[in-house]
């Protein structure tokens, strides 16, 4: 597990830096490290109570996992962790997300998501992760319902590499979206975007060509030019007649061109497209457009999307751009879905705080996923546990219930337990065996 044991080193280095409010720190008993890898922790192990059960089982043995796992030398509280974690600015955890792309592009982790001459598909959309009428804070976002009734919430830009066909996707450091001092306007998605693709967080990845996806409110010439301004990067957008009334007027004015191909089950797959479609009527970007469309056997359309891209279009690769195009929806159902009801519990209150303790919180959580993701496609001990356990939450059941009874001194010896139910050392001292 070193790939692991690495990423879990880095996540220390960089909380022991996090901004200490303490004016010294002469007789701290938790460091900053203790604070913000315990808070990973929780998100890591899937289990709210993971803290909990850990400082029980220090109380006991006079150390936990915390401890041997994690590098936690003093566990603090719940509402510590929440007092110090509010001072701490969520870009500091960016070179955690960066190390995990490192690491993934180092081994080989990217190779099956390649697409489009071994280029990286990079999903942006927008997500809400905590929602109050009663708190709130000069960040918050904020919308009137019809019953007269206000909610303040926060929400992020999350930019996720995904891959059709792929079930797995890796986060990367989302850009929060929250009011801004000096701003009269809320916030937005668009936006958070253009600064996203305009910080270190697109830099990271600029090595990997990336190719940006969203739905049709990227699709504007300013997220167009923004794009162009990253060396190596394109994009393909969701355009919508309503929304993209230029585009949609060039298309039918132009000659387009078509090619048809046999789907499963008698379906069938056309795809047309033009090239040097204007984004605008006034000093446009120009943009290739592409269209599929998706007829079952008895000649109802199931499936029609359209899409601009700064790629060339040809009959050559359309097939593929458009694939691609649709893949998009994976940030939806293999990342929100998962965050939100399979364990990460992303719209649920960690804690909220004056500061940025609901972002620090998100973050962690994204980071977490971003790990499960490394482990599932590097770390060997971990997918054979996996496939052991079938079921995701079985998975991470069994490593929350274990390290509640038993302490492991390396997360191998946790997964030679889980796997072949090799004592850990802690268990063969008090037997005896050698």
């Amino acid at each position: 597990m070193r790939i692991l044991d690495g990423l879990l080193r880095k996540l220390q280095d960089v909380c022991g830096d996090f901004t200490d409010k303490r004016l010294t720190s002469k007789n701290v008993v938790y460091s900053m490290a203790d604070v913000g890898l315990s808070a990973f922790a929780m998100f890591f192990m899937q289990c709210e109570s993971f803290l909990d059960f850990q400082r029980k089982l220090e109380q006991r043995e006079r150390r936990s996992n915390l401890h041997t796992l994690f590098g936690v030398k003093a566990i603090p509280t719940d509402p510590h962790i929440r007092s110090m974690l509010d001072e701490v600015e969520p870009e500091s955890l960016q070179p955690c997300f960066d190390d995990a792309v490192r690491v993934l592009d180092a081994n080989g982790g990217f190779d099956a998501f390649k697409r489009l001459d071994s280029r990286v598909l990079v999903a942006l959309d927008g997500t809400e992760y905590f929602c109050s009428k009663k708190i709130k804070c000069e960040q918050c976002l904020h919308r009137k319902r019809r019953d007269g009734t206000v909610d303040y919430y926060h929400s992020m830009l999350a930019a996720t590499i995904v891959a059709p066909g792929q079930e797995h996707c890796l986060h990367l450091m989302p850009e929060f979206i929250e009011n801004l001092d000096g701003n009269d306007k809320q916030d937005c998605e668009r936006n958070a975007a253009k600064r996203w693709m305009k910080s270190d967080k697109a830099a990271s990845i600029a090595h990997l060509r990336p190719v940006f996806l969203g739905d049709a409110l990227f699709a504007c010439q300013p997220i167009a030019e923004t794009i162009a301004g990253i060396k190596g990067a394109d994009f393909i957008f969701v355009v919508k007649p309503d929304y993209h009334k230029a585009v949609f007027d060039f298309v039918e004015s132009s000659d387009v061109h078509r090619i048809d191909v046999a789907g499963p089950k008698g379906s069938a797959y056309t795809y047309q497209w033009v090239s040097r479609v204007p984004m605008r009527e006034d000093d446009p970007v120009y943009v290739d457009w592409c269209e599929i469309t998706i007829t079952n056997v008895s000649g109802k359309i199931t499936y029609r999307n359209s899409f601009v891209t700064s790629l060339s279009v040809d009959a050559a690769n359309v097939v593929e751009i458009a694939t691609c195009g649709r893949t998009r929806w994976k940030i939806e159902n293999e990342s929100f879905n998962v965050l939100k009801n399979h364990g990460y519990n992303l719209a649920h209150n960690f804690g909220h705080g004056k500061n940025h303790l609901a972002k620090v919180m998100a973050a962690l959580n994204l980071l977490a996923f971003s790990f499960h993701y490394v482990c599932d496609m590097l770390e060997d001990l971990w997918k054979r546990a996996r496939k052991k356990a079938g079921k995701r939450t079985s998975f991470f059941n069994t490593i929350f219930h274990t390290c509640d009874i038993f302490i492991f001194e390396t997360w191998q010896e946790l997964f030679d337990f889980i796997l072949i139910r090799k004592p850990p050392a802690s268990l063969r001292s008090l037997a005896g065996s050698p």
